[in-house]
């Protein structure tokens, strides 16, 4: 079993930046694809960007450009950095990490406000 801890959300105006990171208990050298995932109010959770264990990584239109998404395997840490900041990117973040044999783990979230 991983557990997933984000940190890092918070308040900012449109704009700024900000940086996400996702503390796993376990080991994700194994798994097979790590990302993040956003949800805004009355929406449904839609993916942000993903990454492999080979470091492939692919990102919603909306983000691209903006957004980084990274892995440490050393240190058991998924990233994501936030630039260029919109208000439409209001949400509560998910970090996901997937089993090569599909098992999904999620986080609890972490909220990130963008103000206008």
């Amino acid at each position: 079993q991983v557990q997933l801890v984000e940190s890092g959300g918070g308040l900012v105006q449109a704009g700024g930046s900000l940086r996400l990171s996702c503390a796993a208990s376990g080991s994700i050298f194994s798994m097979n694809v790590m990302g993040w995932y956003r949800q805004a109010p009355g929406k449904q959770r839609e993916l942000v960007a993903v990454i492999t264990s080979g470091g492939s990584t692919n990102y919603a239109d909306s983000v691209k450009g903006r957004f980084t998404i990274s892995r440490d395997n050393a240190e058991n840490r998924l990233y994501l950095q936030m630039n260029s900041l919109k208000p439409e990117d209001t949400g509560v973040y998910y970090c996901n990490a997937t089993e090569p044999w599909g098992y999904a783990y999620w986080g609890q979230g972490t909220q990130v406000t963008v103000s206008s």
